[in-house]
């Protein structure tokens, strides 16, 4: 774990509230005990509660680790109240708790920021904006692999940054967060810090668009005086996101970061938000010491993440591709950016849908020139469909099933049948995953050779 052994004393003698133990609160227990804090652990269910007291048993005999809701308990004295980024804290009644207990709310992007001093010397390259963030910080630390640099990946992708081994000296961390991660964290200074862009999501959670905006410009807040912020055009002329940052805080817009060798040479890397990703990334690789020849090299080598731009499959001359995580328009838009006609054949066979976040398709409305039908899935199928309808022909499939079939029957050589639903996923799937699997699945099926043994 990200304390053992280097960190460990980096919590002694504190007290901490823990609510939720799924895989990152396990693993931020586990750090808890490790650096020498007391810890009140608590999860609704029986079964991870059974299972870290026998994981810690020697800390819940020696007193360290007990069992209680800290919602209902006097957190008077603590030093913190770790939640998953996942609690609503705008309307979960442990926020009240831990306000009535002087106790600030942090997640495990906090506890790392603590532990910092205890490891050995390292950077940090923090992540956010809307769209983009997972490709970019996948792309960033597969630069810095190529380079030859010791370099971890967490945050709101892969494991929990506490659950895995603290690196050597010269590392770096490379950190997606979410706006409801920057909420939970006071001390995180990143070396880099990146802003890829913003657009309205998550709003339930926030007084508006504005409230989301203001979440996400801490991250500069939180960088100390010299430390490059590396940010969105747009999101500084229009939304302020240096508006925390320490006065005269060096920065670099991405759109003006210059890149190494050909787009083109770069298979997972397609599509105009593509080039905004590996602009992000090359200015961070730059900054912390990667020459160009090697970036070029990583450009080159990067292998895209699963259910972001994922070809699964290739029959026919048709290529199938799962953007399952596009789940709100923003997201699905450069998607559609991405295949543009050749020589006037619209090659997209869109398929769409979901359960909405909005009402319209609007971010996606620049592009419908790309598409060359839409096939409309789940709760958003019946007004994706009148709003496509004037633009292109629509098939409302309902089922993802049904669609991918009749985009393969309808699709010629050269197109592309592509799922970026626009849409969250849990109408019809577990999460964007599970729709993403099962896209894949159905596409190996219907693209399988007939015939048998001979």
């Amino acid at each position: 774990m990200i304390t053992a052994p280097a960190s460990t004393g980096a919590f002694a003698g504190k007290r901490y509230a823990l609510l939720g133990l799924a895989r990152s609160g396990q693993a931020a227990l586990a750090s808890l005990l490790a650096g020498g804090a007391a810890v009140m652990a608590w999860d609704a269910k029986e079964e991870p509660r059974a299972a870290a007291a026998a994981a810690h048993a020697t800390a819940v005999a020696e007193g360290r680790l007990s069992f209680a809701d800290p919602v209902a308990a006097d957190l008077k004295g603590y030093d913190g109240v770790v939640v998953s980024p996942g609690v609503p804290i705008n309307r979960h009644p442990i926020a009240d708790a831990a306000r009535a207990g002087g106790a600030p709310l942090i997640c495990d992007i906090e506890l790392f920021a603590q532990c910092r001093a205890w490891l050995p010397a390292h950077k940090v390259v923090g992540i956010t904006g809307t769209n983009g963030k997972s490709t970019t910080t996948a792309l960033t630390r597969h630069l810095f692999e190529v380079a030859g640099v010791p370099v971890l990946m967490g945050g709101n992708i892969g494991l929990p940054i506490l659950g895995q081994e603290a690196l050597p000296s010269g590392g770096v961390y490379v950190l997606e967060l979410s706006s409801y991660q920057i909420d939970l964290t006071q001390s995180l200074d990143c070396e880099v810090a990146m802003c890829l862009n913003l657009s309205p999501d998550h709003l339930d959670r926030y007084e508006g668009y504005a409230g989301y905006v203001a979440s996400k410009a801490r991250l500069f807040g939180m960088q100390a005086m010299g430390h490059l912020a590396i940010i969105d055009y747009a999101a500084e002329m229009e939304d302020d996101i240096l508006r925390f940052a320490p006065e005269a805080q060096p920065f670099q817009f991405i759109d003006g970061v210059d890149l190494p060798g050909s787009q083109a040479d770069w298979p997972s890397l397609q599509g105009p938000h593509n080039r905004a990703n590996a602009q992000a990334a090359v200015a961070a690789a730059r900054a912390l010491g990667v020459d160009d020849a090697t970036i070029e090299a990583g450009l080159k080598s990067f292998v895209g993440l699963p259910h972001r731009m994922e070809r699964v499959g290739q029959a026919g001359g048709v290529l199938f591709i799962n953007d399952s995580k596009a789940t709100n328009p923003a997201s699905t838009a450069p998607a559609l950016a991405a295949f543009p006609p050749v020589d006037g054949h619209k090659r997209i066979h869109w398929i769409c849908g979901g359960l909405p976040k909005g009402d319209d398709l609007d971010e996606c409305a620049p592009w419908f020139g790309n598409i060359a039908a839409a096939y409309t899935i789940g709760d958003a199928g019946q007004r994706f469909s009148e709003i496509l309808d004037p633009y292109m022909p629509v098939a409302r499939a309902e089922m993802m099933c049904e669609a991918i079939r009749l985009a393969r029957e309808a699709a010629g050589p050269g197109d592309v049948v592509l799922l970026s639903p626009a849409c969250a996923s849990f109408d019809q799937f577990r999460d964007y995953e599970a729709r993403g699997e099962a896209f894949r699945q159905i596409v190996e099926v219907l693209t399988a050779p007939e015939g048998g043994d001979g």
